[in-house]
C-alpha cells in the first residue's frame, strides 16, 4: 500500500490520493468501546456499568437513544455502511444486533464466553468477535446471526483488526500483548509478533489505513521490582505487519513521549482515517496525547498535543473526514468531541446515567486513578494489575515472596484479603497507597492502624468509597456448566467432596474456601520460593472462576490445574491426589473449570453468611 501511494502522488499528485483514502474509509475496522458510521452521522458507546449503549447524531451532537444490551457491554461495530451495530455483551455471553435508527434488538447470537472486540468486513455481511476465554475468534453471518466458523486464537484473545481486503484479521493476546494475523481464507495462524515477557494488558489493534503498520496500547508489568517507579510502564508498540520487514516490533515509552509528563493505563488507540494522526487515552492518568505519524521506520510517531480528560478515559475514535475525534470518559458518562485542528472541545454529551451509587462510582475513580491521593508518581494505580476486578496474570516479587495476583471476584464474602491473609479489610490497603508501590498521600488525614488490628475503615469516607467499590466484584456462571454439569464434571465433583481427596476439606462453603475461619494452610509449596519472607502457610483461596486465573498457587508454578493437582502435590498436602489415575485427575480438574455452576451468593445467604459492607 505504501509503495502504491508514492506511486500515486507521482503521476496524479496528492489531491487524488486524498480523495482515494476517503472513499476507502470503513467503520468497525478496529475494536473499540466506540463506533461511527461510514456516512460520519452516527456514534455509538458501550455503558459498561449501566449494560446499555448509546447512539449519538454527530449532525447535533446530541444523544438520540440508549438502548438496554445486557451486563457488561464491551466491543461495538457498524456493520459496513448500515445503521446497525454488533455488541460484544461481555458478561452475558452474547452479540447483540441492534437498529441504532430504531433503537430495537434486531438479533442475537450466544458465544461460548466473554466476547470481547468487534469488527466488520466492508460489505457488513460477516462480523468477527474474539472471545477472551478460551482465546477464539468467532465469525458471525450478520444476515442470520450463526456462527459460520471458530478461530483459534492464542490466549485470552481481546483486540482485533480487518485489513482492508478482508484477507487478515489481527488479534492482541491480552495478557502477553502478543500480536497475532488468522488468515481469514484459511482460518490458520500466519504470522505473530511477541514483545517482551514484561508486555501485559493489551486490548486493542489499530490498523494504519494507508500503511502497513499496526498500534498496540499496552502496559510493560516488570514484576521483579515492587516499587512505583519501576514497576508498570506505559507502551505503545508499533508493528509492521508487512511481509520481509527488517524492524517487526518498536516499542514507544508513553512516559516519557512528552519530556516527563508520565501517563498510566493507556486503554485506546484511533488512527485519523487520512493516516496523518494518532490519539492515545490514558485511563489512570486522565490524559490525551494526539502525534504525528512519521513516514520513518524508526520515530515512527511524533508528540504534538496533550489533552486533560475527564474520569477513567477508555475509548477515542475519530470522524470519517479525520477532523474531528470523540473521546469516551466512562466514569463521567460522557462523549466530548474535539476539533482536529484546534484540539479544542467542540461539545460534550452525556450518553446515560450513572447506576452506580455515589459512594461507589467515587470508590471506582479512586481504584482508576494513578494520580495523588493515590499515586504520587503516577505510574501505578490499583486497576494496572487488577482491571474491572480481572487479574492481570502475573506473579509478582512481593517484598514477602512471589505473590500470583488475584482476582477481586467474590471478595466481599472472602476476607481476610491476600494469600498471606495481611488484611482484614480493603479500608487496609491505605498501606499500599502510602508504601513503596504507589507512594500517594494516601486517604486517611492522619494516622493508619496496623493491618488486622483496630479497623480502618471508618476513618476516611473516600477510603470507605474505594472498599465499597472494590467489594462489589461478583462471579459470572462458568462458561463449562451453561447446561449443568458434564458426566466428567459429575464425577470430579465426587472426587472432590470425598474422604479420599479431602479438597473439600479447606475449599469448602458456597465460595469453596474457608478464608472467612482466619485458618491458613501449609500445602507443601512455601518451601518452593526461596525469597518467601513469611511462614509457609497461606489463606484458602476461592475456587469459583479458577478455569480462567491461571498460573496457579500463591507463587505461579503451577501453569495448569493438572499441574495443582499433580506436579506441585508431590506429597499430597494440598489434598490427596497421588493416588488418583489419569482419567479421575481429568474428571477434577473438569469439575474444578465448572465453578461456579450455580449463583454463590444464594447458598451463601441460606447459610447465614455475611457480605462484607461499606
Amino acid at each position: 500500500m505504501y509503495l502504491f501511494r508514492r506511486f500515486l502522488e507521482a503521476v496524479t499528485g496528492p489531491l487524488v490520493f486524498c480523495v482515494m483514502c476517503a472513499s476507502a474509509v470503513m467503520a468497525g475496522t478496529s475494536n473499540s468501546l466506540m463506533d461511527i458510521s461510514t456516512d460520519g452521522t452516527l456514534l455509538v458507546c458501550s455503558n459498561r456499568d449501566n449494560g446499555s449503549i448509546s447512539v449519538i447524531d454527530l449532525t447535533r451532537h446530541q444523544k438520540t437513544r440508549e438502548v438496554n444490551v445486557g451486563h457488561l457491554p464491551e466491543g461495538v461495530s457498524f456493520l459496513g455502511d448500515t445503521h446497525t451495530v454488533a455488541v460484544a455483551v461481555y458478561a452475558e455471553d452474547r452479540v447483540d444486533f441492534v437498529d441504532t435508527n430504531t433503537g430495537q434488538l434486531v438479533g442475537s447470537t450466544d458465544v461460548f464466553d466473554e466476547p470481547y472486540g468487534v469488527v466488520s468486513n466492508r460489505s457488513g455481511s460477516h462480523v468477527y468477535v474474539t472471545l477472551d476465554y478460551p482465546g477464539q475468534i468467532v465469525e458471525i453471518d450478520a444476515e442470520s446471526r450463526q456462527i459460520n466458523r471458530t478461530f483459534d486464537a492464542g490466549a485470552f484473545a481481546r483486540g482485533i483488526a480487518i485489513a482492508e481486503d478482508a484477507r487478515r484479521l489481527y488479534v492482541t493476546n491480552y495478557y502477553t500483548a502478543q500480536l497475532l494475523a488468522i488468515d481469514l481464507e484459511t482460518g490458520d495462524q500466519i504470522d505473530e509478533w511477541t514483545g517482551t515477557s514484561y508486555d501485559n494488558l493489551c486490548r486493542q489493534v489499530v490498523l494504519n489505513p494507508h500503511r502497513e503498520k499496526a498500534y498496540l496500547p499496552h502496559l510493560q508489568s516488570r514484576t521483579t521490582i515492587a516499587h512505583g517507579a519501576g514497576s508498570i510502564f506505559p507502551y505503545v508498540a508499533v508493528v509492521n505487519t508487512g511481509e520481509g520487514a527488517e524492524r517487526r516490533r518498536r516499542r514507544i515509552k508513553m512516559d516519557s513521549f512528552n519530556g516527563a509528563q508520565v501517563t498510566s493505563n493507556p486503554w485506546e488507540i484511533a488512527v485519523s482515517p487520512d493516516g496523518s494522526r494518532l490519539y492515545v487515552v490514558f485511563s489512570g492518568t486522565n490524559d490525551l496525547y494526539v502525534s504525528k505519524i512519521l513516514d520513518d521506520d524508526y520515530w515512527e510517531i511524533e508528540f504534538e498535543r496533550h489533552v486533560r480528560l475527564g474520569h477513567n478515559p477508555r475509548a477515542v475514535r475519530v470522524a470519517p473526514d479525520s477532523k474531528t475525534f470523540y473521546v469516551y470518559n466512562a466514569l463521567d458518562f460522557n462523549v466530548v468531541a474535539y476539533d482536529a485542528e484546534t484540539i479544542e472541545p467542540i461539545a460534550t454529551i452525556g450518553v446515560c446515567e450513572s447506576k452506580l451509587s455515589d459512594e461507589v462510582l467515587t470508590g471506582k475513580r479512586l481504584f482508576y486513578a494513578a494520580l495523588q491521593p493515590m499515586s504520587g508518581r503516577h505510574w501505578i494505580s490499583c486497576s494496572s494489575c487488577h482491571p474491572d476486578g480481572d487479574p492481570d496474570g502475573r506473579t509478582w516479587q512481593n517484598p514477602e515472596g512471589l505473590r500470583n495476583t488475584q482476582a477481586l471476584f467474590g471478595m466481599a464474602w472472602t476476607h481476610p484479603i491476600h494469600w498471606s491473609a495481611d488484611r482484614d479489610e480493603v479500608q487496609d490497603f491505605e498501606h499500599t497507597i502510602r508504601g513503596d508501590l504507589m507512594q500517594g498521600r494516601g486517604l486517611i488525614n492522619g494516622e493508619v492502624h496496623a493491618s488486622l488490628e483496630e479497623p480502618n475503615s471508618g476513618l476516611s469516607a473516600a477510603l470507605d468509597a474505594l472498599a465499597a467499590y472494590s467489594n462489589t466484584h461478583e462471579f459470572t456462571l462458568s462458561p463449562y456448566a451453561k447446561t449443568g454439569l458434564s458426566e466428567a464434571a459429575e464425577r470430579g465433583r465426587e472426587l472432590f467432596f470425598s474422604e479420599e481427596t479431602r479438597c473439600a476439606t479447606c475449599h469448602s462453603g458456597p465460595f469453596f474456601t474457608d478464608s472467612t475461619t482466619k485458618q491458613l494452610h501449609d500445602v507443601g509449596t512455601g518451601n518452593a520460593d526461596e525469597s518467601e519472607k513469611m511462614a509457609p502457610a497461606y489463606d484458602t483461596p476461592t475456587l469459583l472462576g479458577i478455569y480462567r486465573t491461571a498460573p496457579y498457587l500463591h507463587h505461579g508454578m503451577a501453569t495448569t490445574l493438572e499441574d495443582v493437582l499433580t506436579t506441585q502435590n508431590p506429597n499430597d498436602l494440598h489434598g490427596k491426589t497421588s493416588q488418583l489415575a489419569a482419567d479421575q485427575v481429568d474428571d477434577l480438574v473438569a469439575f474444578l473449570k465448572s465453578l461456579p455452576y450455580e449463583d454463590p451468593q444464594i447458598a451463601a445467604q441460606a447459610a447465614g453468611l455475611r457480605r462484607v459492607e461499606p
